[in-house]
């Protein structure tokens, strides 16, 4: 038993040191330029007193290269860009697809069907910026649910249920993307999410954060990497139904 002990002991020193000197290294710098993270940039003034991180990848294409891969995002369209798992309802798409090249305020950039970020701001090759609030995730839950939309995705009942309540964590958030042409004609893409809670003083938040953090970072990450390679073109073109959705 003691020697068990001794072995979880060094086990959990092993990934406290893991964490610590590689890990929450590599987290808090990676993508990070100081200048950038200190700028103004659109959607910020949605939410004041919100926080967030900006994360930020220089990709060899124009601005009007990358573009059609942002407007493009959603369930539904072109997908989120991230790990295929993730994706598996709806695979990101690897083209650019003609139907989904048309996006303006008030249009909602989806992650579930009938739900997901409200378009607040879009000024085409330039920004994109999105939003998201604890009403508005009960509203189109429940616009989805009455027209049968999340019957239909077999969405469990008890999830149905939670989505569609009183939610019990208020909160609000923007996730903005901009595109900054670069002197050697390629492109800067900025991502910044910020988000605000209506109670950051509960203990969920002050233990669960840092998590939910590292969380996002792990996505978005994986999110500009993919966009780069979807927009520098060396991503394997594969055919997909996607292509022949109606417009």
């Amino acid at each position: 038993m003691r020697k068990l002990l001794f072995v979880l002991a060094a086990i959990a020193g092993a990934a406290a040191l893991t964490w610590q000197f590689a890990v929450r290294p590599w987290w808090r710098s990676w993508g990070i330029d100081p200048g950038e993270v200190s700028r103004t940039l659109p959607g910020d003034e949605l939410i004041p007193g919100a926080t967030g991180e900006t994360r930020a990848i220089s990709i060899d294409a124009s601005p009007s290269a990358v573009w059609p891969w942002l407007v493009q995002m959603g369930y539904g369209r072109g997908g989120w860009y991230v790990y295929e798992a993730m994706d598996a309802a709806w695979p990101s798409a690897d083209r650019i697809l003609p139907q989904h090249q048309t996006l303006a305020e008030g249009d909602i950039v989806g992650f579930q069907p009938g739900g997901g970020f409200v378009v607040r701001g879009i000024e085409p090759e330039r920004s994109l910026v999105l939003y998201l609030d604890a009403d508005l995730v009960r509203q189109q839950a429940v616009a989805a649910r009455d027209s049968g939309l999340l019957a239909e995705a077999g969405i469990d009942e008890e999830v149905a249920e939670a989505l569609t309540t009183e939610q019990e964590i208020d909160f609000s958030a923007t996730w903005a993307f901009v595109l900054e042409p670069l002197p050697s004609g390629g492109t800067r893409l900025i991502e910044r999410f910020r988000v605000k809670f209506g109670d950051t003083n509960q203990p969920w938040t002050r233990y669960t954060l840092p998590f939910m953090g590292f969380g996002l970072f792990v996505l978005v990450r994986k999110q500009l990497l993919n966009i780069k390679a979807r927009a520098e073109g060396t991503v394997p073109v594969v055919v997909t139904e996607k292509e022949s959705l109606p417009a």
